[in-house]
């Protein structure tokens, strides 16, 4: 573990109190706590847009009755196998299906794939979540 680091920090009152508030809301044990999360949060976000290796996931609702389109989403899915780590499928009810596809790789590629699948005729609903491989973060 590295040596921790004290320093000061000064705010205005209000946004102090608006910090505050967050904490409480937020449940943090302490304003250190909040301060190295949001400093997480904003390193993780530039990984994202200098484009270094992500891990995501891709959410996908559809309606496997629609023609097509599951040939459609395989496809995709072949296409960019190199950052697809595992699936999951799941049957909402006669109609629907859930997939989810846990990937991994360069922001650029991962984003692109989720665009894909999610632009395809047919996919009622579709969310896309990047995170940090966490090797840049101690």
């Amino acid at each position: 573990m590295s040596q921790t680091i004290r320093f000061g920090v000064s705010l205005e009152e209000s946004l102090l109190r608006q910090f505050d508030r967050f904490i409480v809301e937020h449940r943090y044990p302490s304003r250190s706590e909040a301060i190295r999360d949001l400093i997480r949060e904003r390193l993780v976000s530039r990984e994202w847009a200098v484009g270094k290796e992500i891990v995501g996931t891709v959410t996908v609702v559809y309606n496997h009755h629609v023609p097509g389109l599951n040939a459609r989403l395989t496809d995709l899915q072949h296409h960019f196998c190199g950052s697809i780590i595992s699936t999951l499928h799941v049957h909402l009810d006669r109609d629907n299906c859930l997939e989810v596809l846990v990937v991994r790789g360069k922001s650029r590629e991962v984003r692109m794939l989720a665009e894909r699948l999610q632009s395809v005729r047919g996919v009622k609903h579709s969310t896309f979540t990047m995170t940090t491989t966490g090797r840049a973060l101690r």
